[in-house]
């Protein structure tokens, strides 16, 4: 495959949402070290699998969003392969499919670690990877994505993660992923605002296209008010450990944000925003681990 060929790959696997794989990952082993159970290689099979389904999934929703009449020529976001005409329908569907038996295959490396019960964490994931595009009834069509979105990037990912290293789970789990949650949900939010005239007349009823601009400007700063100024806080109280507080140091960040999603309009503005807010789950998620791993009196 020439250069200009991995470019069109690269770009349909959608670098920008990585961090949303990446993120519980880090928090559910972070978890894992503080509590003397982190494994490596329960670590990074999590991470390969948490990769793979995000790619797969990006790929559905270019499929299965061409399909549907969702990108088209007056899309205002990043250009859609399948859509325009970089790599046939057929193609990105049997990439699909290839990401998605690559990331069950990782996944079931992970049953010598916590047991059968994690296959069907493993065949959901995928299941609602395909199911927010694609299907007789898709998820991101009806609203669902954000909720979804915030359950698997959230509560499952870091708990599974945490739970292949050590075997259990205790209720720091829930306090770390709740943020994650939010923030990956948020990356949503800024792609379905920039996209809300063209969903709607695609039939996409996301939680932007429901309730408008206005909600979609409250969930998102309101998870970034939990994410950044009430978990680190909480967690800080619980421990006594002011290395808990490191992800406050994202606030001036978090305040730019909201103030870019209401007034910078612009598509190219737009498009940066969904970027930096990827960029924004990642730094907290390293902040949140380093929070979780240094120890008061270190």
């Amino acid at each position: 495959m020439s250069t200009a060929g991995w470019r069109i790959w690269i770009s349909a696997a959608r670098p920008r949402t990585l961090p949303a794989a990446v993120a519980p990952v880090l928090a559910g082993s972070g978890l894992a070290w503080r509590d003397g159970g982190f494994d490596a290689r329960a670590a990074g099979l999590c991470l390969g699998f948490g990769l793979l389904v995000q790619v797969g999934t990006n790929f559905a929703n270019d499929y299965y969003d061409f399909l549907k009449g969702a990108d088209t020529g007056a899309r205002v976001g990043p250009r859609r392969a399948v859509a325009a005409g970089l790599i046939a329908p057929g193609m990105m569907r049997r990439a699909m499919w290839g990401v998605f038996a690559a990331a069950l295959l990782c996944g079931l490396g992970l049953l010598a670690w916590g047991g059968p019960w994690l296959l069907v964490i493993g065949v959901a994931s995928i299941v609602c990877g395909l199911a927010y595009t694609g299907g007789p009834w898709p998820l991101g069509y009806h609203g669902l994505g954000d909720v979804f979105a915030f359950i698997f990037f959230g509560p499952v990912a870091v708990g599974a993660t945490y739970f292949v290293q050590t075997g259990t789970l205790v209720p720091d789990v829930a306090l770390a992923a709740l943020p994650l949650g939010l923030l990956t949900a948020n990356i949503l939010v800024v792609n379905n605002y920039r996209d809300m005239e063209t969903d709607a007349a695609a039939g996409k009823r996301t939680l932007v296209v429901r309730f408008g601009r206005g909600f979609a400007r409250g969930q998102f700063a309101g998870s970034l008010i939990v994410a950044v100024g009430v978990v680190p806080v909480v967690l800080c109280l619980r421990e006594s450990c002011a290395w808990r507080l490191l992800p406050l140091a994202l606030a001036p960040v978090a305040w730019r944000q909201v103030w870019r999603l209401k007034h910078r309009t612009l598509p190219v503005e737009q498009i940066a925003l969904l970027g930096d807010t990827g960029k924004l789950l990642a730094l907290y998620a390293l902040l949140l681990t380093a929070g979780l791993v240094l120890h008061c009196g270190q």
